[in-house]
């Protein structure tokens, strides 16, 4: 970020101009815009090396306290750590984590701790270390709170902010995609849903900067889910794009050269549950299956088609729920997932998510705790996040 002055009036339009920038940035990253902070960097390194050459605990506490106050409470800063007009480069910290590696390093028993945690806050504020598969600072893992690593996920409600809407059945909701692309994308890399229906995925595309193909067979679908993506603001310039056919069998090698690109990074699914709702009268839907059998061969086909444009050593997101058929439950999840590992991915997690209730069952709780108590079985209320890895 450049450096502008408070008194320098002509150049008080662009300092604003990168203000917003910022914002816009960061609202849609774990670092949350309302909980951080933007530190001077030089200032904040030097104080750290002045810790490092401490050698007594009571100085170091009181050093320390002197940090916490001026993060707490920025007008009494004397030494300019949070002046970001000064000299030196600036950098955004989560607050709540800054604070809490202060408070390690004041209340370490010994010396030894004490520097062990001063030397790795400065390599948080000096270095950045990320994987090749996403955009964590784990130089700073701590202050990715809002990052789900729990395999059970308690989720009150679906996100319903900005062009994300409940209308189409069966959808599914927005903090699946935005969780599985903070943690196994980049910013513009490529993402492909083959189900994606009223366009969930392709919404949080846009917000957090990744280009986003989808595939939907039944083409009302894929006009509407389009006029809803156009809706969502674009802040990345990324590229979000439906393509109206059969997942098992259009060309995705000929639908990413127009893109310019060979691979996807992310494969996110949530095809409909067979036989449960009828999306169409297609023959090709899947939800139209004859059996369970049928289902998972017209599903293995989906994946044998894209399978060959994912990237090797990046993931597949499966969102998948079980079923009940004539008073027996059907394990569809688990029969979904020995498909995709029959065709060479790795399981690396199986995530169960809650909901409370769907549309078909709303108003109707009352109903089912009768049905489930007269037939025997107990009403769902997970559905599985199955997760893969492209071994080869």
């Amino acid at each position: 970020m450049k450096r502008y002055k408070k008194t320098d009036k002509s150049r008080t339009k662009n300092w604003k101009l990168e203000e917003h920038v910022l914002f816009n940035e960061y609202e849609s990253d774990p670092l949350s815009w309302k909980k951080s902070v933007i530190i001077n960097k030089t200032k904040l390194l030097g104080k750290i090396e002045e810790l490092q050459n401490l050698s007594d605990k009571s100085s170091l506490r009181y050093e320390i306290g002197l940090i916490q106050q001026i993060v707490n409470f920025p007008k009494s800063d004397k030494i300019g750590i949070m002046n970001i007009d000064g000299n030196g480069d600036t950098i955004i910290m989560n607050k709540g984590a800054l604070l809490e590696e202060l408070s390690q390093i004041s209340q370490s028993q010994t010396f030894e701790r004490a520097h062990y945690y001063i030397e790795r806050l400065k390599k948080g504020v000096e270095k950045i270390r990320t994987s090749k598969i996403n955009d964590i600072n784990l130089n700073r893992w701590k202050e990715y709170t809002d990052i789900l690593t729990d395999s059970l996920w308690v989720l009150d409600k679906r996100d319903a902010s900005g062009a994300h809407m409940g209308w189409y059945w069966g959808n599914f909701i927005p903090q699946i995609p935005h969780q599985m692309m903070l943690r196994y994308t980049k910013k513009s890399e490529w993402v492909l849903d083959p189900f994606v229906g009223s366009g969930t995925t392709l919404i949080e595309c846009k917000r957090l900067g990744r280009n986003g193909i989808g595939l939907e067979l039944n083409p009302e679908v894929a006009e509407k889910a389009k006029a809803l993506i156009n809706k969502e603001q674009n802040p990345f310039n990324v590229k979000t794009i439906i393509e109206t056919g059969d997942s098992r069998k259009i060309d995705l090698k000929k639908l990413l050269e127009k893109q310019g690109i060979k691979e996807t990074q992310l494969l996110i699914m949530h095809p409909p549950y067979h036989n449960i709702i009828k999306f169409s009268n297609s023959a090709d839907d899947l939800s139209n299956a004859p059996s369970t059998e049928s289902f998972l061969k017209m599903f293995g086909e989906v994946i044998d088609n894209t399978y060959p444009i994912l990237q090797k050593g990046r993931y597949l997101a499966i969102v998948i729920g079980d079923k009940y058929s004539r008073g027996e439950w059907i394990p569809l999840g688990f029969y979904t997932m020995q498909e995709v590992m029959k065709r060479g991915y790795s399981l690396k997690s199986i995530i169960v998510k809650n909901f409370e209730e769907t549309r078909g069952k709303r108003n109707q709780k009352e109903l089912w705790q009768y049905r489930a108590l007269v037939g025997g079985f107990y009403i769902f209320k997970h559905e599985y996040i199955l997760l893969f890895k492209k071994e080869k």
